[in-house]
């Protein structure tokens, strides 16, 4: 299977250490979320490093199954979403961590979405597509060593055990916070709050492009046409 290096341009063979070093970089989260806390914001045009490397060529959205073009979709609806929260949190620090009804509200819709849109979207891949595409990666070699080989289905489900657990200390940290009387100790705990609320954005970030631009092109170079539709009919 061939990828392409966006650094050089040039197509190389992905072999199992290269793989599992694309999906399953070195802290890039907490690196990177370190890094914009120093520089305030992130310009678009100057993404994080953990973005860089390669991606799974030749594979167009069109050409996809809807199974696939769904779960992107639904990518780019969480993204808008995902901008939004990170927005009001960058604001509510701006503020000395006073809440205004605006911050107040993108909040309470930011954490409804990830309680009925993002969750719900996790369970539907690990339940239609990650058996299947879990199962193929491992018949095609891209896998680990070992009784019992890692492929990057296990990676992507560790990410979703990791949203649940960020998005649950943010919201509590949050409302911990506010209950607070020690002025000192209110500002400590929104600090790790809005620390563990940029690490949950950036968590989400880089799953959603590791998804669309390596698993899911994946998926639909190792899955049949005859497979997909019997996934769409829940066998």
């Amino acid at each position: 299977m061939q990828i392409i290096d966006p650094a050089t341009g040039k197509r190389i063979k992905k072999t199992d250490e290269q793989f599992g070093k694309t999906l399953n970089a070195e802290d890039p989260i907490k690196r990177n979320v370190e890094k914009s806390l120093e520089m305030e914001e992130n310009s678009p045009m100057d993404p994080p490093d953990a973005y860089d490397g390669t991606t799974i060529e030749d594979v167009k959205y069109e050409e996809m199954d809807a199974l696939l073009q769904q779960f992107i979709n639904e990518h780019k609806t969480g993204i808008k979403q995902i901008e939004q929260f990170e927005a009001a949190l960058m604001a509510f620090k701006e503020n000395g961590y006073r809440l205004t009804d605006e911050i107040n509200k993108a909040f309470g819709e930011f954490f409804h979405f990830f309680d009925h849109n993002i969750l719900d979207h996790n369970q539907r891949e690990e339940k239609q597509l990650f058996p299947l595409l879990h199962q193929k990666l491992i018949e095609s070699g891209e896998k680990g060593e070992g009784l019992e080989p890692r492929t990057a289905i296990d990676m992507m489900e560790d990410d979703h055990v990791k949203f649940i657990q960020l998005g649950a200390l943010t919201f509590n940290m949050l409302g911990l916070a506010a209950r607070v009387p020690d002025e000192r100790s209110r500002m400590f705990v929104y600090d790790v709050a809005f620390n563990n609320g940029r690490e949950l954005i950036e968590m989400l970030r880089l799953h959603i492009f590791r998804e669309d631009n390596i698993l899911f092109p994946l998926a639909h170079k190792l899955i049949s046409r005859e497979e997909f539709t019997r996934l769409a009919n829940g066998h």
